[in-house]
């Protein structure tokens, strides 16, 4: 386990949670100029400006103090402690991944967030058998000693998470926690939170909508040591989950199906392409078993790069013209813009906190 020793200072915490939700700040970004300027403070300072330099037509909205602090009075009367990834309660494997939420709101037994995590998510309109062998799957595992992490989603989701209400299950929220989707799990969520723990990186007051839910799917895997897909029919989130799971070098694990069963076909193609096949709960926990003796590293990321914001026009003007509405990559940017690492990674920032660039999985970019 790599070391966290410390608590962040209560105004150090503020200022995280006006950064992160200041316009055109996301998770990456988040990480770069926290670590570029030191502390969230110095990098408020300079957003502004940074911004200006990307070409942004008028000043973006910068989370007030006001805003952060009834934010934070918020989430105490609700019982939701935000915590950062260099803290006690964090998820260590979530904390890993490029793209950690800098606050995650967690509710619950927070201890649970800290073990070992299988994820277990599949279908919402799952069949009668793939809801009963989710549920025998998470039951067993939870007896092995994992806690179960799932999307709180009906069928599969649902079926994983009451199954291991008692040893322990972690409900991942694409909305804010007083916002449950489906609403009809509120009292499931309720009774999960006993030996459990609801997380979202989603402000209190926020309703999900259909983009939240690919963005919670990477807390699922990235929290997890492996994924079970149980039921996927081709074109299901939970295939999008499977996929973070690889992005994110986690074990992806599927159940296989009957070939003449739409709700199998996504989860047998994933067999064809490599997915561990599983039928009881030890093949799951005979693969991972080698990977829990391992430390937990903080990867070397992409953001842990420099950023050099010293850079003059025409390398500027090299980057932007090279960039379109096609995803390019990083490497090819750097490599035809001919511009050092720190200067493309300086300028696609201001770009980004002007609204004007996307960023795509995989280290692709693009203009909006």
């Amino acid at each position: 386990m790599h070391d966290r020793p410390h608590k962040i200072s209560d105004a150090e915490r503020l200022n995280r949670l006006r950064l992160i939700r200041s316009d055109n700040v996301g998770p990456r970004t988040f990480a770069s100029l926290l670590r570029h300027f030191g502390d969230a403070a110095s990098a408020l300072d300079r957003l502004p400006d940074l911004a200006r330099r990307g070409g942004a037509s008028g000043p973006g909205r910068i989370c007030s103090e006001a805003d952060a602090a009834a934010e934070l009075a918020a989430c105490e009367k609700f019982g939701v402690d935000l915590i950062a990834p260099d803290e006690a309660h964090y998820p260590p494997r979530l904390a890993t991944i490029d793209d950690a939420p800098p606050l995650l709101g967690t509710r619950g037994a927070l201890e649970t967030l800290t073990r070992p995590i299988i994820a277990i998510v599949g279908s919402r309109n799952a069949s009668g058998a793939g809801l009963k062998f989710a549920g025998t799957l998470a039951r067993d595992l939870g007896d092995a000693g994992f806690i179960v992490i799932s999307g709180l989603a009906r069928g599969i989701d649902q079926a994983a998470h009451r199954a291991t209400v008692a040893s322990g299950t972690v409900a991942v929220l694409a909305g804010g926690h007083d916002r449950i989707y489906p609403p009809e799990h509120t009292d499931l969520l309720t009774a999960l939170l006993d030996q459990g723990a609801a997380i979202s990186e989603m402000p209190l007051g926020h309703v999900p909508r259909a983009r939240d839910f690919p963005r919670r799917n990477r807390l699922i895997s990235g929290a997890s040591l492996g994924v079970v897909i149980v039921e996927a029919a081709h074109r299901s989130g939970s295939l999008i989950t499977a996929r973070m799971a690889a992005e994110q070098g986690r074990e992806v694990f599927a159940v296989p199906g009957s070939p003449i069963d739409p709700r199998a076909a996504g989860t047998n193609d994933l067999i064809k392409q490599g997915a561990t096949l599983v039928t009881e709960a030890a093949d799951v926990i005979n693969a991972v078993a080698p990977i829990m003796e391992r430390p937990i590293m903080l990867s070397a990321r992409e953001d842990d790069d420099p950023l050099d914001f010293s850079t003059g026009a025409p390398d500027r003007n090299r980057i932007i013209d090279l960039l379109g509405p096609t995803p390019i990559s990083l490497d090819d940017l750097i490599r035809m813009a001919d511009v050092s690492p720190a200067v493309a990674r300086a300028v696609l920032l201001e770009l980004e906190l002007a609204g004007k660039l996307e960023r795509h999985g995989g280290g692709l970019v693009s203009m909006i």
